[in-house]
């Protein structure tokens, strides 16, 4: 729909946790689990180190062009209506109109806090990155979205995603099955605790200058707009 072919198709974290799902199809082997784990409510005694590699680092491919004078981050959970929400209604006002343009690149950074199908999704998506499809993936999983821990993102309909996409499924299964993104996953998370991210979607604009301006929730288009041009301004 946005990133490249986004095909609808029905749907019928600090420490890896043994405990893996079996799934019965014969090119898919065992998906890695991740332990979900809440941000925390109070200040910890001795808070991690806020640098810009924790807005950068851990996350997604570029979406746009490297050398774009602005940077927006999006943390975010796959599962999550409100992410839904910004990917249906803002986020290809943004692609057309400041990504595609040069002005702005966009980074996805990985926040599990919903459900495990919200890391089996992570895991996905970023061995689909590994065959140059992370932002295909990316769409095609909130193009199908249909609620938070129905089903719809389970391990056998993301093989369907996959499918759908082209993937070569045996290296995108072997991918999953070994848990090869897994540290990449822990540590995005990570860093969304560190900045205290109660939920998601977070956004981060980060300019030219290093200024940082932080957007939560599914805020509309025009708020994206505002900080963009600020940005943008700069010299």
């Amino acid at each position: 729909m946005i990133h490249g072919p986004s095909i609808v198709i029905g749907a019928g974290i600090s420490a890896v946790v043994l405990m893996t799902i079996f799934l019965g199809f014969d090119n898919t082997p065992r998906w890695p689990e991740l332990e979900i784990v809440p941000a925390p409510s109070v200040q910890e005694s001795n808070p991690p180190e806020i640098t810009m590699a924790t807005f950068l680092d851990n996350g997604s491919p570029i979406l746009g062009k490297p050398d774009a004078p602005v940077t927006l981050v999006e943390f975010g959970d796959y599962q999550c209506h409100f992410c839904n929400v910004f990917f249906h209604s803002t986020e290809e006002s943004i692609i057309r109109n400041y990504v595609d343009t040069g002005k702005v690149k966009m980074i996805f950074k990985d926040y599990n806090i919903i459900g495990p199908d919200s890391v089996t999704s992570s895991h996905g998506a970023h061995c689909a990155s590994d065959q140059g499809l992370f932002w295909e993936y990316h769409d095609i999983l909130y193009a199908n979205w249909t609620g938070e821990n129905n089903g719809w993102a389970s391990p056998e309909n993301q093989l369907g995603f996959a499918q759908a996409l082209g993937l070569d499924i045996d290296q995108w299964s072997e991918c999953v099955a070994k848990g090869i993104h897994s540290q990449r996953i822990l540590a995005s998370n990570e860093d969304a605790k560190s900045l205290e991210l109660g939920g998601t979607p977070a956004f981060f604009v980060i300019g030219s200058d290093g200024n940082i301006t932080g957007l939560f929730g599914a805020q509309p288009y025009e708020a994206f707009v505002q900080i963009f041009e600020e940005e943008l301004e700069q010299p």
